[in-house]
């Protein structure tokens, strides 16, 4: 792909971002603790979750193995950061959860996961200028920043599923308010990691296709975590109290 055709494919996926941040106001997408069956047949999540993460997992290392950058010290390094996040979220994270998603979700994320898959490969391996990611890259800013960003918002998008995960017992299926780590905070502490982390990756990678999956993440999150609060306030009121959706003491 030219670089031009690749700067048209950023801005459509730009713009259906948007589109899908305002519908998100409107529609509640049925997963998760707002499952709905309206969305497809119910898959079970471990299923769901490895069918849903691994073709980005897949595509960046296609794309990664066909590249004569491969070995290059930064390409390989943000190759390892994006990777990494995508193994635990493939092949670790469904294996600890329990529940159903709608067929339809997972398609809709098998859809976008390869096309951004495709465009966080093709930028890195394939378009960048060739004296962008040199080993010179390491000591600035950008990548420093980002970096620490990338892994803080990594881990607490980590502690975060894990204290969702343990608030129930075993067969217990009640809903409870987490209220432990950045939950004190907002009620979708999880999303807000996760928001973090891609912040970090458009930062360090210092491209429109980074900046573009940040927006993606932001756009599909902060809806949700909207959603998710006026679901808490429904059933627990008071118990809230000064938290925020989804950015500390922000929203």
């Amino acid at each position: 792909m030219t670089i031009e055709h690749f700067t048209l494919f950023l801005i459509v996926m730009a713009a259906i971002a948007a589109i899908v941040f305002i519908a998100l106001y409107f529609v509640e997408a049925g997963y998760g603790m707002l499952f709905d069956k309206k969305w497809g047949v119910p898959i079970p999540n471990k299923i769901a979750w490895i069918c849903m993460e691994a073709p980005v997992f897949i595509v960046m290392f296609l794309l990664w193995n066909g590249s004569e950058r491969q070995f290059e010290t930064v390409p390989f390094l943000i190759f390892l950061f994006f990777e990494l996040h995508y193994f635990q979220r493939s092949f670790i994270f469904p294996l600890l959860i329990k529940g159903k998603m709608p067929a339809g979700i997972m398609l809709m994320g098998i859809t976008f996961n390869l096309l951004n898959g495709y465009m966080q490969g093709e930028w890195i391996f394939y378009l960048a200028p060739q004296d962008m990611y040199t080993k010179s890259w390491l000591h600035s800013p950008q990548f420093i920043v980002g970096t620490i960003l990338f892994f803080t918002g990594m881990a607490i998008n980590i502690q975060s599923d894990h204290i969702v995960r343990h608030l129930r017992k075993p067969g217990d299926t009640n809903h409870y308010l987490p209220k432990k780590g950045l939950f004190k905070y907002v009620t979708s502490a999880n999303y807000f990691g996760e928001i973090v982390e891609w912040c970090g990756f458009a930062i360090l990678t210092w491209s429109a296709s980074g900046a573009v999956f940040a927006w993606w993440t932001f756009a599909n999150l902060v809806p949700r975590a909207n959603t998710i609060y006026h679901k808490y306030k429904a059933m627990f009121g008071n118990e809230l109290e000064n938290r925020k959706r989804v950015i500390p003491f922000i929203y």
